[in-house]
């Protein structure tokens, strides 16, 4: 399984967790809710679903509305499908959920693992924010060493551009500083102690008063062109 089919697997089982799904709302809303997945296709997506299926984390199940009912006779088409977790697919998750290895650090692993932190463990959280912050100071370290040895040799728009790049990974670094700040403190971005009013389970996109999607300093993914 390669890296990024598992990253799907990882954010369909994540969002099935809530509730059943047809496939065309679920990629609806690994879409608008996990950005990293805009460029998705249904040609990706249901190949993972057969897979889920197959392994025995998720069922298969007729749609029970009327519109689906009226769905198949009308358009001459089947009704829709949807699918929903079984008890071995949400262990399977929590398995995932508690999962911290190098992986969990990477740009889209993290990003899918971000979405889902209201669902993980605190120390879970910690864990992953310290390793995704390790790895981008070692990342800036090494840009930082590359613009020093090949400055001369760059005319103005590129260095400008490596400038760029850096003061992304700057922001980040900054950003997930903060986010480590406030989970030491026991609190979530509102300032509310954990437990609190403020502390919800939200894995629309991010626990409490988290960073939404406009605020995110990770670069823009491409728009999806899928049909």
């Amino acid at each position: 399984m390669s890296r990024r089919s598992g990253i799907l697997e990882f954010a369909v089982l994540g969002l099935l967790r809530e509730s059943p799904m047809h496939g065309y709302e679920l990629r609806k809303r690994l879409n608008t809710s996990l950005g990293v997945f805009r460029a998705f296709s249904y040609g990706t997506l249901y190949p993972c679903l057969k897979t889920l299926v197959a392994n025995g984390w998720l069922i298969e199940e007729p749609g029970n509305t009327t519109e689906d009912a009226l769905a198949a006779p009308l358009a001459g088409r089947r009704a829709k499908i949807v699918y929903r977790l079984t008890a071995e697919g949400k262990e399977h998750f929590e398995e995932l959920l508690s999962q911290t290895g190098p992986d969990a650090y990477e740009d889209e692993h993290f990003a899918a693992r971000f979405a889902f932190f209201g669902r993980t463990p605190q120390d879970v959280r910690m864990r992953v924010l310290e390793g995704r912050r390790s790895r981008l100071e070692e990342r800036l370290e090494k840009m930082s060493a590359s613009l020093a040895r090949t400055r001369e040799r760059l005319d103005d728009y590129t260095l400008e551009l490596q400038r760029h790049g850096m003061e992304s990974v700057e922001r980040e670094v900054r950003w997930l500083n903060e986010l480590i700040e406030s989970e030491r403190a026991g609190r979530d971005l509102r300032g509310s102690a954990s437990g609190g009013p403020g502390s919800q389970d939200n894995t629309h996109g991010a626990p409490g008063g988290l960073p939404r999607p406009g605020d995110d300093p990770r670069p823009d993914t491409p728009g999806d062109t899928a049909t």
